[in-house]
């Protein structure tokens, strides 16, 4: 049955983000994921963690100027230090947290680059992907890549299924995978069903993430079935984690219905 994961940089906002792991704990959630952690103490999060029985599954790799607008630095040539210095940073949160996952985010490129332009940036998506993979290896964690959809996120670098699988096959590291979010690769490309049909065997999938489409809530209405896709999702037999990464309509706790008849019908 899949296990589910509360993001805490979009639920229980209502409470402050250190409060956010007993409520989590509370409502029954044995594992969090979050976007960026580097705000708190390390040993602060890990407490926390402990405290409440909790897993930390996943986080970021600082971004850049997140508030200035930039989504990631990975893709951008030019920024190969600072990329560095982030994922020595991630790691180092990643081992302090038992984390087995840090998302590298690829930034966002101009409406109006030319070929010449995106290959240049994959080139060195691809070659920092490479070195972040093999610096993580010996710390046990994955490095993961996530399509995003142009909706979301006008002009970031990465936004089809098979995009990101043709990078982790290029780098050929195996602790390089995909973060399948399906809120993402539905409004992008849809046919959820088949996409999990054809990548979840592969092994190159490491991270599901759910939200309702088309207004990113609760995964409980919207033009997704997602009662059927987790189906798909259990049949596969996936044994990773999936983050609840939405926004609640009203109070996170009250709005868990979803998941707790999910669950019931399923135990």
């Amino acid at each position: 049955m899949p296990r589910f994961a509360a993001n805490l940089s979009m639920m229980y906002t209502e409470h402050n983000f250190l409060d956010r792991f007993a409520a989590a704990a509370a409502d029954g959630f044995e594992a969090v994921e979050c976007l960026f952690p580097y705000e708190y103490d390390a040993t602060e999060l890990r407490r926390r963690l402990d405290d409440h029985g909790l897993r930390q599954v996943l986080f970021n790799a600082p971004p850049g100027a997140w508030e200035s607008g930039e989504r990631g630095i990975a893709a951008l040539p030019g920024r190969e230090v600072e990329v560095r210095a982030g994922i020595d940073r991630a790691l180092e949160y990643a081992v302090a947290l038992g984390s087995p996952r840090v998302h590298m985010m690829a930034g966002l490129v101009p409406p109006d680059a030319k070929p010449a332009e995106l290959a240049e940036h994959r080139d060195t998506y691809l070659a920092n992907l490479a070195r972040a993979a093999d610096q993580a290896a010996a710390a046990g964690v994955d490095i993961l890549v996530e399509p995003i959809n142009g909706r979301d996120m006008p002009g970031y670098f990465l936004n089809r299924q098979a995009d990101a699988h043709a990078l982790v096959e290029d780098v050929g590291a195996t602790n390089l995978k995909v973060q399948l979010d399906l809120y993402h690769c539905q409004i992008v490309e849809g046919d959820l069903s088949e996409t999990l049909r054809r990548d979840l065997p592969t092994g190159r999938v490491g991270h599901l993430q759910v939200a309702g489409v088309p207004d990113r809530h609760e995964p409980d209405r919207g033009e997704v079935d997602f009662r059927y896709v987790l189906g798909v999702v259990d049949d596969l037999a996936f044994d990773g984690w999936i983050g609840c990464e939405y926004r609640p309509r009203a109070g996170t706790s009250e709005g868990l219905g979803w998941l707790n008849d999910y669950q019931g019908e399923n135990a």
